[in-house]
């Protein structure tokens, strides 16, 4: 059984955040082949600031942590140091995370020639705002948590990736498989046969509760109705009321931390019995402990294996405990595999003997074939992973335990 210990984040480390942010270390310019640089940028972009700020330390320490250890083994290939930049794009007028800011957090990651490539975005919305600005610099961002999949869709490159090569890559499968599987699973494993559907909104939000609902409508379930929620507003006893007037056999939610604790809260006053579903965005550090009794029975999914609870993880659970003093969930890992793609994209461009820039580090990246503790990690043409795995969470006695892969079909 795993415990969760929340961080709380406080004015003194949102203040390091922003030393870190506004003076980014020296690093040798990035050159020719035949002049190795003796380190590299890295960017990290994340929402330290409002409600998903515990989930944004859990995924900032899992990339730490690789970056550290390259570092400690003499830096890529035994020549390059990486040297981690942070921006939060959080903000307090937003409450969360905002585009506008991951949008000028880009543009700044943009105007260091040092930095070869961003990890992060935790959201979707972030994402939406980063990929045609990153586009248009070649440069390339990797996530481990964002799922959206407008943003890597060729349908939509137009908008995200303008100048047309593939730069937003991922270490997590999309909403196209996260909505419908969790979607399989009500219907299989908990006989869901009618169902409400609330989303906050967001780009994520709104996108996964959009592909959920599209499923359940091919599975003969009956989706009684869509509402969205203002994450801004504290009460929703209202709609709830409408919808525990309705009888559904459960509730799904699209959305992340801000109006899902509330949400939490006021369907256990109204609706205490009704089985109640969310994404990723409800996979939280905090949401238990935020929500108290009322996260009892919610169930969650994540878009990658739950490979924390693994044997051949241990090690590694063990290590980052050790290092931050909480224990990891699971995007922690894919945010640690994130910084793995990136030195192994470095460690081919030097056996190559290539320059080490944003377009060789694109285009290095694409041809991944990287064996994890996830899996092996490999991309199609447009940055999304190959492998499709969803797996689902309960929350019992305050902890999110794993129950299974969601199925496909």
């Amino acid at each position: 059984m795993r415990t969760f210990f929340r961080r709380r984040i406080v004015p003194s480390f949102i203040a390091g955040l922003a030393l870190v942010a506004s003076a980014a270390p020296a690093a040798a310019p990035i050159a020719s082949a035949q002049d190795v640089p003796s380190s590299i940028v890295i960017g990290i972009n994340l929402p330290f600031t409002g409600a998903d700020a515990a989930d944004a330390v859990n995924i900032r320490d899992g990339a730490i942590m690789a970056i550290d250890e390259i570092n400690t083994n003499g830096g890529i290939g035994g020549k390059i140091m990486i040297q981690p930049l942070l921006k939060d794009d959080g903000t307090v007028a937003a409450g969360q995370y905002d585009p506008a800011q991951a949008a000028t957090n880009t543009k700044q990651f943009v105007a260091d020639p040092n930095v070869v490539a961003i990890v992060g975005p935790q959201m979707s919305g972030s994402g939406k705002a980063m990929s045609p600005i990153a586009s248009d610099a070649g440069l390339m961002i990797i996530t481990p948590s964002s799922t959206n999949p407008d943003i890597t869709d060729p349908n939509f490159a137009s908008q995200y990736r303008p100048n047309g090569k593939a730069i937003y890559f991922r270490t997590v499968t999309t909403d196209a498989y996260q909505g419908p599987y969790m979607a399989n699973y009500a219907a299989s494993a908990l006989g869901i046969k009618s169902v409400y559907i609330l989303d906050d909104t967001g780009a994520y939000g709104e996108g996964i509760a959009n592909s959920f609902e599209g499923q359940a409508k091919a599975l003969g379930i009956n989706v009684l109705g869509h509402d969205k929620l203002n994450p801004k507003e504290s009460d929703y006893t209202t709609i709830l009321t409408k919808i525990k007037a309705m009888n559904p056999d459960a509730l799904y939610y699209g959305g992340v931390q801000q109006a899902a604790v509330k949400l939490a809260k006021q369907a256990n006053d109204v609706m205490p019995n009704l089985p109640k579903m969310g994404g990723d965005g409800v996979y939280s550090v905090s949401f238990p402990q935020d929500a108290g009794r009322a996260a009892e029975n919610w169930y969650a999914t994540i878009a990658a294996p739950d490979t924390i609870d693994e044997p051949q993880a241990q090690d590694w659970v063990a290590r980052y405990q050790s290092k931050f003093g909480a224990s990891p969930q699971d995007y922690a890992l894919t945010a640690y595999d994130a910084v793995l793609v990136l030195d192994d994209t470095v460690k081919r461009l030097l056996t190559d003997g290539m320059p080490i820039n944003r377009d060789t580090v694109r285009d290095y990246a694409q041809q991944t074939n990287l064996p994890t503790l996830q899996g092996t990690i490999s991309f199609d043409d447009n940055g999304d992973l190959k492998e499709k795995v969803i797996s689902v969470f309960q929350v019992k006695d305050g902890l999110y335990k794993y129950v299974g892969v969601a199925p496909q079909s």
